[in-house]
């Protein structure tokens, strides 16, 4: 099946803009950059596309062998980003896409100019000297519940995740984006997501990074957003004034500016 087609790849800006790619976090899809890519494009060339088994992405495209572990969603954007680009990218991932760029970029370094990582997480469960903000008897809670009531959790959860309590309307949204995914596929997806160590990957990649952090975030503490920076052999962490996990969806406009800045108008 040809890439496009099956991870619903679109694109929007000038054809001859310097490539921008955006890849949303578990659970997701490319609607959760809907704050986000448009500003880019005015002088980028964006592309968007959902992650297999996410969003409006071909029904056959995830495959429970080829995605049991991260590896299956590297080896997707890494052909995703052959397809459409010639040039080395910036890519733009949020959550879990975080750790799937710093993969893709590590086997891949030549298709990769710079890497924006929203609410990056190596980890999620802490460990001696490590605090990845969840025990595992959390976590495990978590995903049980998941499992017994899919469609519960999601509303449970999407206010937690995307915080601003006196916004419900933005854990509405999510929740609504959650349920447009197969439960089955998403579960799977969740226990990729919740209960993998990438800490060791991080010495691995050479492109700039840019580590950006809501000030609180539920899901990936402070505390994470410096442990990516401090083990990111060349990157910079800005804390931007947000609260929770999905600045794109919450704080757009201070993503934004922290992106803007870091990319510099003499780049491009």
């Amino acid at each position: 099946m040809e890439v496009r087609e099956r991870n619903n790849v679109r694109t929007m800006g000038p054809e001859d803009g310097p490539t921008m790619v955006f890849a949303h976090g578990f659970g997701g899809d490319q609607s959760m950059w809907r704050n986000v890519a448009p500003v880019f494009a005015t002088d980028h060339r964006v592309v968007l596309f959902d992650h297999s088994g996410c969003g409006a992405s071909h029904p056959t495209a995830y495959d429970p062998d080829r995605h049991a572990d991260l590896s299956g969603y590297v080896a997707d954007v890494v052909e995703i980003v052959e397809a459409v680009a010639d040039d080395p990218v910036t890519l733009v991932g949020h959550s879990v896409s975080a750790m799937i760029a710093l993969l893709a970029a590590a086997e891949r370094p030549d298709l990769f100019d710079r890497l924006v990582l929203v609410g990056p997480s190596p980890r999620y469960i802490d460990d001696d000297g490590y605090h990845g903000g969840f025990t595992a008897e959390e976590i495990d809670e978590l995903l049980e519940t998941m499992d017994a009531n899919y469609l519960g959790w999601t509303q449970a959860m999407a206010p937690v995740i995307v915080g601003n309590p006196d916004r419900p309307a933005l854990g509405d949204e999510l929740a609504e984006v959650f349920r447009r995914n197969d439960p089955a596929v998403a579960r799977k997806f969740a226990r990729v997501t919740f209960l993998g160590d990438n800490r060791a990957d991080l010495a691995r990649v050479r492109t700039p990074c840019l580590v950006v952090q809501s000030r609180v975030d539920v899901i990936a503490p402070l505390e994470v957003g410096h442990y990516v920076h401090e083990h990111l052999p060349d990157s910079d962490l800005v804390v931007i004034d947000s609260v929770g996990h999905c600045p794109n969806l919450s704080h757009p406009a201070l993503l934004v500016a922290a992106m803007r800045d870091w990319l510099g108008g003499d780049r491009w």
